[in-house]
């Protein structure tokens, strides 16, 4: 391994173990918290949502942020979730099988888009279309992304290269984040001259722009279905369901690049 993928790996995992590591707080979270697990890339709006919260009843939750499928697995462990939301149906239907979800409490709650990003800096556009030179476009640099087989983020960006017939041209190509948002992270420090990420991970970081969109029928929708977990205070979760479906929310969620789901 030479220097420059031992460095960007490093830097990968080191902004994923940041991020992943809150989701370590909830053991000592007090009996009355809520606590909620959700995708990384949910942090900025739920952050904001949280102190809006937090400014206005005193009500703030404690919230963990990491990949979908680390959640789900914390979960699985009897991590003390209330609730979950996740960034893809794949990891909500893991958790549910196991019967570790409140039986109606589930619903769609936000969609994404998925995006390419460069540089803040850079001026250049990708259109986004079957055979594009991906590649190319990366120099002697490698393509940021979440894990390809575990990750949301990942398994979509994977899916729409492979249905655009980009993935052999890229596939030896690629630097692996935890999460998305350690992806995201890869391309703001210039570690990785592209990364596919998600819109609103994009609309929380300045360090990069858009680059290209890619087509909506190129990959499964991305959808986050959100849920009260089996261990979870019904008077608990029903505050969250409601303050995650007002208007006050709603508006943060459309400025940070989410489209809102009807339940």
């Amino acid at each position: 391994m030479n220097d420059d993928r031992r460095r960007m790996i490093s830097a990968a995992f080191g902004v994923a173990a940041a991020v992943a590591s809150a989701a370590l707080a909830p053991a000592h979270a007090q009996s009355g918290d809520v606590v909620i697990f959700a995708a990384a890339s949910l942090k900025t709006a739920l952050d904001e949502l949280n102190e809006v919260r937090r400014r206005e009843s005193g009500a703030a939750a404690r919230i963990s942020y990491a990949a979908s499928s680390a959640l789900a697995r914390q979960i699985e462990a009897g991590a003390p979730a209330d609730l979950f939301i996740s960034a893809d149906l794949d990891w909500m239907d893991h958790v549910e099988r196991r019967r570790l979800i409140r039986p109606g409490s589930r619903s769609n709650l936000l969609g994404n888009r998925l995006v390419l990003v460069g540089p803040a800096r850079s001026t250049a556009t990708v259109a986004i279309e079957p055979n594009f030179a991906l590649a190319e476009r990366l120099g002697s640099g490698r393509l940021a992304m979440a894990l390809v087989d575990a990750v949301p983020a990942g398994k979509y960006g994977k899916a729409a290269l492979e249905a655009l017939g980009v993935w052999p041209s890229v596939a030896s190509r690629l630097v692996q984040a935890e999460n998305v948002r350690a992806a995201l992270v890869l391309v703001a420090r210039g570690e990785a001259p592209l990364g596919i990420v998600y819109r609103s991970d994009a609309a929380a970081e300045p360090q990069v722009r858009v680059v290209g969109t890619f087509p909506e029928g190129s990959h499964p929708p991305i959808v986050y279905p959100v849920a009260a977990t089996s261990r979870a205070r019904d008077d608990a979760t029903s505050p969250w369901f409601a303050y995650l479906r007002s208007p006050a929310a709603r508006a943060v969620f459309e400025r940070q690049g989410f489209a809102v789901l009807q339940p």
